[in-house]
């Protein structure tokens, strides 16, 4: 059978993480299961593991980002990867030279992994099929299209505090339309087995044809989390938003907000996710982002370990017997 997928080996093993959609459940579980045996190594004196000593893992950051790129960083050196940071945006590419160009010079440098981010949808698949065979290349957000790590992130953090997904009922809440992380949400969560995905938008910020995802569409919010276990808070895209979509953000945060009263509707358990950064008044309500329902803070914490055990994996370097 000829294997389809880029993102997959001859023996079906990892070779890039590019996104979630197409992963089979088997290899999404691999990588949270690696992510829990790599949570211990933040409670040590020493932060390291030699797992991918020797190896050199570039950051190529087109766009910006802090989070993303500081964790990614944290994860490669405590795998005792040497990391290169580049700011492609002031370097090569203001110079002329293409993308493509500065990737063939950084693989003579001899890079191992690339992780890539960009604001074009595609641009971490078209380096894939563009370096050498053993370079492998993670997509840390790519235009609209995909945010891999980021889902997995959010997929351990429930599963840490759910335990399970098939019983569960999650809502996604906020600008789908521009959301990079809501589509490799949703492709996680249907692959993991959660019997109902919600989105909750106006429809000026929903795709077309959402429904085609497998996900039941709302536009009242409180409708749509009543009895919910998990509500996923995302952040609204100004800057790729091009037009008027919402009258302003004071009218947003009265119908889309997330507010104690809000909450309230949701199952009493329910856990607050936000992929970050948070826009504090307009998508969630202060008391709700500190509450003692919010696990917005784990997150980021559980994103290293996620981000740990992609690049193990990739590297044919994680644990084989569960321990490090």
């Amino acid at each position: 059978m000829i294997n389809r997928n880029p993102q997959l080996g001859k023996n079906r093993a990892l070779q890039h993480l590019l996104t979630t959609e197409g992963l089979p459940a088997s290899i999404l579980r691999q990588i949270l299961d690696t992510a829990e045996t790599f949570m211990g190594v933040t409670e040590r004196e020493v932060k390291k593991v030699p797992l991918l000593r020797g190896k050199s893992i570039f950051n190529l950051f087109f766009e910006p980002s802090t989070r993303t790129r500081t964790t990614f960083e944290i994860a490669a050196k405590r795998l005792s990867a040497d990391v290169i940071n580049l700011n492609i945006a002031v370097s090569a590419q203001s110079k002329g030279e293409t993308l493509l160009d500065t990737v063939d010079n950084l693989s003579a440098m001899h890079a191992d992994m690339f992780v890539v981010r960009h604001s074009q949808s595609g641009a971490a698949h078209l380096i894939a099929k563009h370096v050498q065979p053993g370079i492998h290349v993670i997509n840390a957000g790519d235009g609209r299209h995909a945010h891999p790590t980021q889902a997995l992130l959010d997929m351990f953090t429930i599963r840490r505090y759910k335990k399970e997904f098939h019983n569960l009922r999650v809502a996604i809440v906020g600008d789908i339309l521009h959301s990079r992380v809501a589509r490799s949400q949703i492709h996680a969560l249907t692959t993991l087995g959660v019997p109902e995905v919600r989105v909750i938008a106006p429809k000026t910020l929903l795709p077309r044809q959402v429904e085609r995802l497998g996900v039941r569409v709302y536009h009242d919010m409180r409708s749509g989390l009543r009895d919910v276990d998990v509500l996923m808070m995302l952040r609204l895209q100004k800057e790729r938003m091009q037009g008027a979509y919402l009258p302003s953000s004071e009218e947003y945060f009265k119908y889309y907000g997330l507010t104690p009263e809000k909450l309230a509707l949701a199952r009493p358990n329910a856990i607050v996710m936000h992929p970050g950064p948070m826009n504090r008044g307009v998508e969630i309500d202060s008391d709700v982002a500190d509450g003692n329902q919010s696990v917005i803070l784990p997150q980021v914490t559980y994103g290293i370990a996620v981000r740990m055990a992609v690049m193990a994996i990739l590297a044919g370097s994680q644990p084989s017997d569960g321990s490090i």
